[in-house]
């Protein structure tokens, strides 16, 4: 199976944060914002439901990337005070959470089988993105870190605790979790965070590797066994808590507001 030319993907209106093309079945969503380490803004999160909504029947394949060095150095920092500032009481970061949250959902349960294709950094929000994804490969020389107790947050963004439980357990995560400390690809992948290693200038063979299968697969049997796996993995997730992240994110940091 010969790869089709890359095509740039029109969509309704502009990306700010994204870019996004076609070849053939297979979409790429380019987070881009590179000289910001592709931190996760709001609008990132509206560009992401711009695109994962869309849900067309004729993708089949959806690889979540990044432009520049890192993949995603996690959620904005900057804009919690804005958000405090404007409501005091909150509702701008509920509002984030909320759709952060709905962004992890839109590509958990794409119809599309969808791959993570990490290189450079992955930080918080960024881990959250990648493990939303079905398939995660990474670079040699990527690393990971969750530094959200580090910096005084909850790790409450997008359904990442109990993902991360989910897919890793919930003793190495706890470790990980209560450090706040990086590691790297090779400890990724033994903690299943990551699928497979492979040098930084093999990520996409690795990516074509795993979808040329999944093209040749009938479409409606792609989606009926995401939809099996996503509905038995959901019974190992009987306390998830994911609900509340952005009401747990809100109540640490009106509460922080308030003690200055």
């Amino acid at each position: 199976m010969s790869t089709p030319p890359r095509v740039d993907l029109p969509v309704d209106r502009i990306l700010k944060t994204l870019r996004t093309y076609r070849q053939g079945p297979l979409l790429t969503v380019e987070l881009n914002i590179p000289e910001e380490g592709n931190a996760v803004t709001d609008v990132m999160l509206e560009d992401l439901l711009t695109v994962l909504d869309e849900r067309d029947p004729a993708v089949r394949v959806l690889v979540l990337a990044a432009a520049g060095d890192e993949f995603c150095l996690g959620g904005d920092r900057r804009e919690f005070p804005r958000h405090l500032a404007e409501d005091p009481a909150g509702g701008g970061i509920r509002a984030n959470g909320a759709k952060a949250l709905r962004v992890c959902e839109a590509l958990t349960s794409h119809p599309a089988l969808t791959i993570a294709r990490v290189q450079g950094r992955a930080v918080g929000a960024g881990v959250g993105l990648a493990l939303a994804c079905d398939l995660r490969v990474g670079a040699e020389g990527a690393t990971f870190r969750l530094p959200e107790l580090a910096l005084g947050l909850p790790p409450a963004w997008g359904g990442l605790l109990p993902r991360l439980i989910s897919e890793v357990g919930v003793a190495r995560v706890r470790e990980l979790i209560l450090t706040a400390r990086v590691f790297d690809a090779q400890e990724a992948l033994g903690l299943s965070v990551l699928h497979k290693v492979v040098p930084p200038d093999g990520l996409d063979d690795a990516v074509m590797a795993w979808a040329k299968p999944v093209l040749r697969r009938p479409a409606s049997a792609l989606r009926v066994t995401k939809a099996m796996l996503n509905s038995l993995t959901a019974t190992t997730r009987l306390a998830d808590t994911s609900l509340f992240d952005p009401e747990l994110l809100a109540a640490v940091l009106t509460q922080q507001q308030h003690a200055r």
